[in-house]
């Protein structure tokens, strides 16, 4: 039998053509073709770590040291997973490719050589991973229960790595005591703003980002620190720009209810949160669209058990530069997209909100058809 020599064999990988990544996205707008949505199974109520608890009510901080631990009750689950079901088929109606992760007992115990924990669950794949261009970046986050959270996402992300894609880990942080502020409290209004997170480490949630292109967006909150935003800006180098958007919420977590991108120089933004007069000034040629007030929620079990606050009415996903779809009991902010110039179509979703969230939150955008441009000024 004749064999290769050495040298053809060489010859034959250097000539080979390179992967065409199966991962590219670069803004929040562009026509989406492949998501991951998340999971409910196994859903674990969260540790009353400090860091946990400083970003939810302090009756919900209260009832969580209690249940921490506990699988959130059937009412929840069952009325969430129908749900998320619809949203997934509606995504498939609309001919986007819709990937899941397997599904976790978030309720064993891992450990550290620092710390032990229980988990929470895999219902948010935009908090634990970042996709900027043809890269997926696996973020350092300050949760405890959250350390281990993407390993239920590894199957997905070891087959976008053997098709082409790039695939990073953030340093994994510590989370020893010396990142947490010991005399932290949720500042009043009128107080000076001030943040559980020291400067011990980086750490951030993806979801406190959100991409225009070579232009990120930013809010420092308590689960990312200064640390958390230079590291990524140090990773991602000179062909990209980082902009911090100043949030006046007490208690900040992630940027999707308050500043959302929604198409090329058009961003949604909480009038409770942000000062439209300090928005950085490279937005100063974008159309500002200003949030109309939630609807109140009818549902009492809803108003005492979502992590989210009132403002996931923005929590919107885009399919396009056009359609949008939107949380249909917020019949208020249907009709303000529609006088916009966009086509919301509306979906059910209200009942993910004691898991982490809405629409943006459940879901990360893969592949967007579109190239890398710059679109601010």
């Amino acid at each position: 039998m004749l064999q290769s020599s050495p040298a053809s064999a060489v010859s034959t990988v250097s000539t080979a053509e390179p992967f065409a990544s199966p991962v590219s996205s670069h803004n929040e707008w562009d026509p989406l073709e492949e998501v991951i949505v998340g999971r409910l199974d196994g859903a674990t109520i969260p540790s009353s770590h400090p860091v946990v608890t400083c970003n939810i009510p302090r009756w919900a901080a209260r009832l969580q040291g209690l249940a921490a631990g506990a699988r959130y009750p059937r009412v929840l689950i069952e009325r969430a997973q129908e749900e998320i079901e619809q949203f997934v088929a509606l995504l498939e109606s609309f001919g986007v490719t819709v990937r899941r992760p397997d599904a976790v007992e978030h309720r064993r115990r891992f450990h550290t050589p620092d710390w032990s924990s229980r988990g929470f669950c895999n219902t948010c794949p935009r908090d634990s991973m970042l996709v900027i261009g043809d890269e997926i970046i696996e973020t350092p986050m300050a949760w405890p229960c959250r350390y281990f959270e993407t390993h239920s996402y590894r199957p997905i992300l070891k087959d976008y790595f053997r098709r082409g894609a790039r695939w990073t880990s953030a340093p994994k942080p510590q989370l020893t005591d010396e990142l947490f502020d010991p005399d932290f409290r949720v500042p009043a209004d009128g107080e000076p703003m001030r943040y559980i997170l020291t400067e011990f480490e980086p750490v951030f949630d993806a979801a406190d980002f959100v991409r225009a292109g070579r232009d990120l967006f930013v809010t420092r909150s308590n689960v990312t620190n200064r640390m958390g935003i230079e590291w990524l800006r140090r990773h991602l180098g000179p062909d990209y720009r980082i902009h911090e958007i100043e949030s006046r919420c007490r208690a900040p977590m992630h940027i999707d209810t308050t500043f959302v991108p929604l198409g090329p120089g058009k961003v949604l933004v909480n009038p409770e949160y942000v000062d439209v007069d300090r928005l950085p000034d490279v937005l100063r040629s974008w159309e500002v669209l200003v949030a109309p007030p939630p609807d109140p929620l009818d549902d009492r079990l809803l108003k005492i058990t979502s992590m989210c606050g009132k403002w996931l009415s923005m929590n919107v996903l885009m399919l396009d530069e056009k359609r949008v779809i939107a949380e249909r009991h917020h019949t208020s902010m249907l009709r303000a997209l529609e006088s916009w110039g966009f086509e919301p179509v509306p979906c059910d979703l209200l009942h993910y909100a004691p898991f982490g969230g809405s629409f943006h939150c459940a879901t990360l955008d893969v592949r967007r058809r579109g190239t890398l441009q710059s679109y601010v000024s």
